[in-house]
């Protein structure tokens, strides 16, 4: 029992009992089975840990381009195909805020290849909790980070406004990247951080997670496969529990780059080609005060793509009922869909009603494997030389996608992608993103 405590203490695994904070409290707990110790969260198990990751690589990501001379990887037995001559990556946590959290959680708990170094917060309070959480040392700077010849790689959780300075930043450092979306609401910030990471030679991928849901993953391979023939229509429903704050709105882009952002991706993904023209209706049924910052709460989305498939993107913040996550693609020899996922496959039949349970409450639960799936994915390029599965420019398309959007929204009308999109700086002409 006295190595069970002090390995207990040594991890600074905080007790069920005493964790009030947002981050995921974990405990000890007696199994009964073989006389053994297990770690549990506040809400679940952790699943164990996966030695790889199928998920299909994103729409820009080819093959793996050689690392430029300031990268190369380093020399001598230990040396890998990757650029990082380890066994695991060490990767730093910027931003403890909630999509921060569920990283910082996976990487040290979930991830084979990688291992937490550290959880930067210019909050203090959500510093402390998040790395205490997952057992690291808390930074109230992430510059520290950055300065830190230990750390591989950081992912970038904090505010979008805040996405690309810290990218440059950390792309000087020499750092590789992983970054949340969007990685910025203006493409100038975009395009300057993208020629950064480059010219430092660094690996950069794009959190849009959802690319390595299972789920979306196999309408992928029906598409790609030609299973179902040529696409023609699709349509995507993605629908929030409940709206955030209205300030919220103040400062995120809107629906269209903070919420539908992970559709338009989706859409590029699934389609496997580019979107030519956008047509957005938008309108406020649900929150009022974000009227004031020019946003929506309701909203659907017309896409034509250079292939001439064509589709729509359905949007809500509120879905009373929780989170509503279908997708269906019709094609030219059959259709394929996806539905909710659900806690649990019950279905209760009686005389008076056939029903099952609500779905899973919100993207933490739905998407939990994809989280770990994605950062797997990224490990695996450094350490292996893999490609990058979600690259820069896939992380750049979608927030052109968002801007027609809302362009169409105010004038009423049709908005070609052109119509926004800027050409992109001579740095990034050649370069594939890998």
């Amino acid at each position: 029992m006295n190595s069970v405590l002090m390995a207990f203490v040594s991890l600074n695994i905080v007790p069920r009992d005493d964790c009030n904070s947002q981050c995921a409290g974990f405990c000890l707990r007696f199994t009964g089975e073989n006389n053994r110790y297990v770690f549990r969260s506040r809400t679940r198990a952790f699943p164990r840990r996966r030695s790889g990751c199928s998920a299909l690589r994103g729409l820009r990501s080819q093959s793996a381009s050689p690392a430029p001379a300031s990268a190369s990887p380093a020399s001598g037995p230990s040396a890998k195909k990757g650029v990082v001559a380890r066994d695991k990556v060490n990767v730093a946590v910027i931003g403890a805020g909630r999509i921060g959290q569920v990283h910082a959680e996976n990487i040290a708990f979930r991830l084979r290849r990688a291992n937490l170094c550290g959880v930067a917060s210019g909050t203090r309070e959500l510093a402390e909790r998040c790395s205490l959480a997952a057992g690291c040392k808390p930074y109230f700077d992430y510059h520290q980070l950055l300065d830190d010849p230990n750390v591989d790689a950081v992912c970038i959780c904090s505010a979008s406004t805040q996405h690309t300075r810290q990218m440059i930043e950390a792309a000087q450092a020499g750092k590789h990247i992983f970054v949340e979306k969007p990685i910025d609401i203006d493409l100038g910030r975009i395009d300057e951080a993208l020629t950064a990471v480059r010219k430092a030679g660094v690996k950069l991928q794009v959190g849009f997670n959802r690319r390595f849901d299972t789920n979306y993953m196999r309408v992928r391979k029906a598409i790609e496969t030609g299973e179902i023939g040529e696409t023609h229509i699709f349509h995507i429903v993605s629908r929030d529990p409940e709206p955030p704050p209205a300030h919220y709105s103040a400062t995120s882009g809107g629906i269209w780059m903070d919420c539908a952002i992970h559709d338009f991706d989706m859409a590029r993904f699934l389609i496997g080609n580019e979107v030519d023209e956008v047509f957005a209706y938008g309108a406020v049924r649900i929150s009022p005060e974000i009227a004031q910052y020019g946003d929506v709460d309701t909203s659907v989305v017309m896409l034509k793509f250079r292939n001439r498939t064509i589709g729509t993107i359905d949007n809500s913040r509120s879905a009373v009922y929780g989170y509503d996550q279908r997708c269906e693609v019709f094609g030219s020899a059959g259709s394929i869909s996806i539905n909710n996922s659900y806690p649990n496959t019950a279905i209760v039949s009686t005389a008076h009603h056939i029903q099952r349970d609500l779905p899973m409450h919100f993207f933490m639960e739905r998407y939990t494997d994809s989280f770990i799936r994605e950062m797997d994915a990224f490990c695996s390029s450094l350490l292996d030389g893999t490609p990058i599965q979600c690259t820069g420019f896939d992380g750049r398309a979608p927030v052109v996608i968002a801007m027609a959007a809302r362009q169409s929204y105010q004038t009423g009308m049709p908005v070609k992608i052109s119509e926004v999109d800027r050409p992109l700086p001579p740095e990034l002409h050649d370069w594939d993103g890998q």
